[in-house]
């Protein structure tokens, strides 16, 4: 008669090994998931940022152009800063789904350096969407800012 097999101490444990190494993987995808989705809110700020200022840089109503130049052979571009908040204002109130998806927008600067210049910056939320249950405990996701800057011709 044989004597009985002694139990292998190794059995079982690469189904630990491998359980591990999918854990670490799928932790793995849904962080690069989300850096990309945080990125893709960045650019899409980015966007209506670049949007924003180019409409403001031609903000300047056409009365203090053609008026205030009248006798000038050359009309001098003159923005103010209320000209570009302005411009801002209304083109947010008129395009709403240029926000969607931009949690908590609020704009942070919209203002004209040297009269010429139209400068807009903005900030919003950004959910990583695998995340969201993680961000949303400790402090409701990442800021993310956007400056553009576009000069009247």
């Amino acid at each position: 008669m044989t004597p009985p097999e002694a139990p292998d101490r190794e059995s079982g444990r690469i189904l630990l090994l491998t359980l591990g190494f999918v854990t670490i993987g799928l932790m793995l995808v849904g962080m690069v998931a989300s850096a990309t989705a945080v990125h893709l809110d960045r650019k899409a700020l980015f966007d209506l940022a670049d949007v924003l200022a180019a409409g403001a840089a031609d903000a300047m109503p056409p009365e203090r152009l053609y008026g205030a130049g009248a006798g000038l052979d050359v009309a001098v571009v003159t923005l103010t800063d209320a000209d570009v908040r302005r411009s801002v204002t209304e083109h947010l109130e008129e395009h709403p789904a240029a926000t969607a998806g931009l949690d908590g927008l609020r704009v942070v600067e919209a203002s004209t350096p040297d009269g010429r210049t139209a400068r807009v910056g903005l900030a919003a939320v950004s959910h990583p969407p695998l995340l969201r249950w993680f961000t949303d405990t400790f402090g409701g996701g990442f800021t993310v800012q956007a400056v553009s800057s576009a000069r009247a011709g």
